[in-house]
């Protein structure tokens, strides 16, 4: 029987203390089906939308067990492991354990590039029971000696998908082989494509499935939109969608996806001088200057944020009333992704998406992995009816070809041409 409470789950005290303090009292469906299941040992699949608590689920129950069965730290030996595609999102996790953990006895580091490497080096020296790490600096301080993960009881891939996408396989692959073969593994991730499902099978071990919505879909509390425009329009409808977004009663923070560093730069640089205040977060950043435009934005200091999809995954800010695409992601699943920024812990958003002539076949292909088509919003301005019209008719073109019956011959009448053949595949 799933749980309908908090209360409900064998948390510790510590655990349930904080919680209540926190105000948590009905676990989101992620949490109801997976925490059970992870407090009885079972290495775990979990697949749910962005912003549904994926961290909670995974958190409360390592600290429950580093609860009731705490251990002597040993220097560079962590007890769990939790490998995150991006410093931003490791840093979110941290901070997830550490206010979860508020009465329980552990100690944690994270482990990522972009900073110095000496405190890290020292915080394992020291001993942990929680280790947050990006898998670059984590095999940068294996090979150096200073880590040791034969004594991993916990291992955690989280937002897996995103990991695959940036190129970490075959690090995730190593991290595995130093990991004692006796642990527990959990893959958490906003999609369960068929690549995801074959390595959770390469590496969990009968592991229980937990998919709480449909794959690759959009949260429904987000109003999406499209807007087919010529690329030199791009930059005024931005800035009637950020006045219109100052002028509303709903959450006032904005984040703008660009597909380039570069262009996410040029971008922030001419909000700027247009009177929109906005930052630019991108993997040539410095880790301290991420830190810094993400707290400004948190705060509503600069309620702008230009980003690139690396950058932005481990943004977690639930006052984000709107998601602009002001380039299509070339990739479609990063379009859940992006959009799911907004939208978040139950809270209404809205996601505006600008589409050129150019950025067309990156249109159907989201349409087709969310399984809907975007509403198309017109009466801005810039619309471009030929361009709107035109991925229409595309799409309808190949739709009618994809169901369209295979001829069966040459048009004649014999019983040879009248056979179905089967279909060859490609």
């Amino acid at each position: 029987m799933t749980p309908d409470s908090f209360e409900a789950l064998p948390l510790a005290a510590p655990l349930q203390r904080v919680l209540l303090e926190l105000e948590y009292h009905t676990p989101s469906p992620i949490q109801a089906q997976a925490i059970p299941l992870l407090l009885q040992g079972r290495d775990l699949l979990g697949c749910a939308q962005t912003g549904t608590g994926k961290t909670a689920s995974f958190a409360l129950p390592i600290l429950n067990a580093l609860h009731e069965k705490p251990t002597r730290l040993k220097p560079k030996c962590p007890r769990a492991l939790v490998l995150t595609p991006t410093r931003e999102l490791a840093g979110q996790v941290g901070k997830s354990f550490a206010t979860y953990g508020k009465y329980v006895k552990f100690r944690q580091t994270l482990v990522y590039g972009g900073v110095g490497q000496v405190p890290q080096v020292n915080a394992l020296r020291s001993g942990v029971d929680v280790l947050v790490a990006t898998p670059g600096r984590l095999l940068d301080l294996v090979d150096q000696r200073h880590l040791d993960l034969s004594q991993v009881e916990f291992f955690v891939l989280d937002e897996v998908d995103r990991m695959l996408d940036m190129g970490f396989l075959r690090d995730v692959k190593r991290v595995v082989s130093l990991i004692s073969p006796r642990r527990q593994s959990l893959f958490f991730s906003a999609t369960l494509a068929p690549n995801i499902v074959q390595l959770a099978e390469t590496i969990l071990h009968n592991p229980a499935s937990v998919t709480i919505a449909p794959e690759s879909t959009t949260a429904e509390r987000i109003e999406q939109q499209v807007c087919f425009v010529n690329r030199e329009s791009k930059r005024p409808l931005l800035e009637k969608l950020l006045k219109r977004q100052d002028q509303s009663d709903s959450q006032k923070l904005t984040i703008i996806f660009s597909r380039t560093k570069h262009g996410a730069n040029k971008l922030a640089k001419s909000l700027c001088a247009a009177g929109f205040p906005a930052d630019a977060i991108h993997g040539n950043k410095s880790q301290a200057q991420r830190e810094k435009a993400l707290e400004r934005f948190k705060k509503g200091i600069v309620p702008t944020l230009v980003a690139t999809d690396v950058a932005a995954r481990g943004v977690d800010v639930k006052e984000v009333g709107l998601v602009v695409n002001f380039d299509l992601p070339n990739e479609p699943e990063a379009y859940v992704h992006r959009i799911g920024r907004t939208g978040r812990a139950g809270a209404d958003g809205s996601a505006v998406s600008f589409c050129t002539e150019d950025e067309l076949e990156y249109l159907r292909e989201i349409e087709k992995v969310i399984r809907m088509q975007v509403p198309t919003w017109e009466d801005h301005g810039w619309h471009n009816a030929e361009l709107a019209e035109k991925h229409l008719r595309e799409k309808n073109l190949r739709s009618r070809s994809n169901h369209q019956p295979k001829s069966g011959g040459n048009g004649g009448g014999g019983r040879r041409n009248r056979r179905r053949r089967p279909a060859r595949t490609r």
